[in-house]
């Protein structure tokens, strides 16, 4: 069965994008740092009838993140897709108040933790002339927001990255696409507030891959 790697998953997005592709065959390989999240999204997608497991890692530690990515592999096979999602804290910093100090965990977390990720799977797809990595960013990796100047850098080093990949492994059989959320992830929101649920936003990521022609997805208002 074909299998999807999910880096930083959770109960809200990762969840649904996990339960999308496991209603489609996939066995599902989940990463993220808490031991117990992971216990408890496994058990969840187990009364589904997805098979899943989890592997812990923090995604700012390269060496951990390529660890589970390949124990991953080891558990179900080949990787064949990839989606890219962690939260590496939300700190507010206004663009005039970066640091290296305020920069570098988002930096090392979104930026480097994608280059590791990307590098574990990434020779596997292509022997295989096939897979999809799907990069996750906010909108801010677009258009900025000055309160979110931090992790507005790393994610735009990251969505370029990832444009430029989609650029340079067609060809090889690989699909790789950005995809930017620009609204509240959620079934509500406060009033005036733009939001789309979960399980909706999930289906956007199993069209990309299916179609495999778009290097951006933008969802917003």
């Amino acid at each position: 069965m074909p299998t999807l790697a999910i880096v930083g998953a959770g109960p809200g997005l990762g969840l649904s994008i996990a339960t999308v592709f496991g209603g489609h065959g996939y066995d599902v390989a989940l990463i993220a740092r808490s031991r117990d999240r992971l216990d408890a999204l496994v058990a969840r997608l187990a009364g589904t009838g997805v098979t899943a497991a989890g592997f812990t890692a923090d995604t700012a530690d390269p060496d951990q993140l390529t660890a589970a990515l390949r124990s991953a592999a080891n558990r179900f096979g080949r990787i064949d897709v990839l989606e890219f999602s962690p939260h590496a804290g939300l700190t507010m910093t206004a663009p005039e108040d970066v640091t290296p100090d305020t920069l570098r965990p988002q930096v090392d977390s979104l930026l480097y933790g994608a280059v590791a990720a990307v590098r574990a799977v990434l020779p596997g797809m292509l022997e295989a002339r096939s897979g999809t990595v799907l990069f996750t960013t906010g909108g801010g990796a677009i258009s900025p927001y000055p309160m979110l100047a931090d992790v507005n850098i790393a994610q735009a080093g990251q969505r370029n990255w990832a444009l430029n990949l989609h650029r340079t492994l067609a060809d090889q059989g690989v699909y790789v696409a950005n995809v930017a959320i620009d609204l509240m992830i959620g079934a509500q929101a406060p009033e005036g507030v733009p939001h789309r649920a979960p399980d909706d936003i999930a289906l956007d990521y199993w069209d990309l891959h299916t179609r495999r022609e778009q290097a951006e997805h933008v969802i917003g208002a």
